[in-house]
């Protein structure tokens, strides 16, 4: 595993140069909790080191034709293809989720790295008919500068490709705070950029926590965007921050995501829907399924399928191949999901299963929470209106396609929905009315793809989108472009004959 096994200590990525801390923090398995390696706890200057390294390198990497820059990045996927296997393996360390995942998300990085190479020949401007003669007007998309991203624990790798991989095919360079819970995924990214051979100074990683990192990269004057994505309360922070310096900012946030199943679905596939998106990562997804809507007259016969189900999900480390819930990031997001089981039976809400941490001898020294399931929820209950962000789902009876439609939207997240449903006019109807980013149909909340723009409504975001093509238009700024050949001053909107 190369470097990684010769250092106990990662060192920021600075220039296309590996520059040690002067303080730490461990970074530990979730599953296990030992120690996998030491994190950087860098100063603010870090930032100030990274940012005059990215401005240098990117003036001259705005200067490469993009097809060259492209290649840079097919290379990068080839070699994130050909290590999959050992990214996925310290991914589960240093995450928990289970290999299958791990897998997954490393996937979406390689996708990533090829769909966006691609566009090193599509960033496509537009040429326009100009109102007077002997006159041609184009626009044309032109890098912001330098990019700031912050980037979360729980897709350490994936949802840094879908930031810097735009940015960097635009032509931008990017300083990147990776969350200090999964530092490694970023390591290793950043050796395989070097090795594919990106300029240095045009990918920085600067280790560090939010409040002293990430504020300096947020208030950097040269840093003219900042791409996030994390909490809500951080989020709103941010934006303000950035407003008052008319800096762009790109967010995404929190979800509350819902499953509609109508009287007319197939509930084996609900119910194996529903699995998946509530109980994998350990429901440490934006996009996981936190809440069900049921049609009354099925919701018994969900409810029991959902149940035998749920008694046979594995729980435990990663690294094993026969589990399939693994462990949460850590003690204080096992102590919030604790304390919303407690709300929720407060609130009237039926606990079904679960509910508890797993402290038996081979769960004692890792985060093991059991897998929930709540019903006789009302849809204006905390446990149905709060992101939970653990293994904890809430069934919500409702009477109608209309219903269920209000219940769904009534919430102040929009990033991910789904119904269940074999009526076709049922099934235009939600993907008109669901008022969320991503709607899927006869599928759970969970599941994404790159080429397709990823991200939310309401509180979810602030209305850009990481992924697909509409990436570039966060790391990308549109010129406007006028050439006269009639040898005369022509003035538009006056000299029309």
């Amino acid at each position: 595993m190369n470097k990684l096994l010769d250092t106990q200590k990662l060192a920021n990525y600075i220039g296309g140069d590996w520059m040690e801390g002067n303080e730490y923090a461990p970074v530990i398995n979730p599953a296990t909790g030992e120690v996998i390696v030491h994190v950087p706890l860098s100063p603010a200057s870090a930032v100030d080191e990274a940012v005059v390294a990215a401005r240098a390198a990117q003036k001259e990497w705005s200067l490469v034709p993009a097809p060259q820059r492209a290649e840079v990045l097919y290379r990068i996927g080839y070699l994130l293809k050909e290590r999959k296997e050992k990214l996925a393996q310290l991914l589960t360390m240093e995450n928990g989720k289970v290999l299958e995942e791990a897998r997954g998300e490393v996937q979406e990085g390689i996708d990533m790295a090829f769909y966006m190479a691609g566009e090193g020949r599509r960033l496509f401007g537009q040429t326009t008919p100009a109102e007077l003669k002997d006159k041609f007007a184009m626009s044309q998309r032109v890098p912001v500068g330098v990019v700031g991203m912050i980037t979360p624990w729980n897709f350490p790798i994936a949802i840094a490709t879908w930031k810097s991989f735009p940015a960097i095919v635009a032509g931008n360079a990017v300083v990147w705070k990776p969350a200090t819970e999964t530092p490694i995924m970023a390591y290793e990214l950043a050796e395989i950029c070097e090795e594919a051979g990106l300029p240095k100074g045009i990918l920085n990683v600067v280790f560090g926590s939010g409040r002293v990192v990430g504020d300096a990269m947020v208030h950097h004057k040269d840093i003219r965007v900042i791409s996030f994505t994390g909490s809500n309360e951080t989020g709103r922070n941010i934006a303000a921050a950035c407003g008052q310096q008319l800096k762009k900012v790109s967010l995404e946030m929190g979800g509350k995501n819902a499953v509609i199943v109508m009287e007319d679905a197939d509930l084996d596939l609900a119910v194996e829907a529903i699995l998946w998106s509530a109980y994998g990562t350990s429901g440490q997804r934006c996009t996981a399924c936190s809440r069900v809507i049921v049609h009354e007259s099925v919701k018994e016969a969900l409810e029991e399928k959902l149940l035998a189900q749920i008694e046979k999900l594995s729980i435990g480390n990663g690294l094993d191949e026969a589990v399939k819930v693994g462990p949460i990031i850590n003690k204080a997001a096992l102590e919030k999901i604790k304390k919303y089981i407690e709300i929720g039976k407060k609130e009237g809400a039926r606990l079904l299963t679960g509910g508890k941490e797993l402290t038996e001898e081979k769960y004692k020294n890792g985060n093991f929470f059991t897998p929930t399931l709540f019903t006789n929820v009302n849809g204006s209950m905390r446990i149905a209106q709060e992101e939970i962000f653990g293994p904890v789902v809430s069934l919500i009876p409702v009477k109608s396609f209309e219903e269920a439609i209000e219940v769904n939207n009534n919430v102040e997240y929009g990033l991910s929905s789904s119904i269940f449903t074999n009526d076709v006019n049922r099934v235009f109807k939600a993907q008109r009315d669901l008022d969320t980013g991503i709607v899927y149909v006869n599928a759970g909340t969970t599941g994404a793809e790159i080429h397709l723009p990823f991200g939310g409504t309401k509180g979810t975001g602030n209305g850009h989108r990481d992924s697909g093509v509409q990436a570039l238009d966060v790391f990308t700024e549109w010129k406007a472009v006028y050439i006269d050949y009639s040898g005369r001053l022509q003035r538009a909107q006056i000299d029309i004959e």
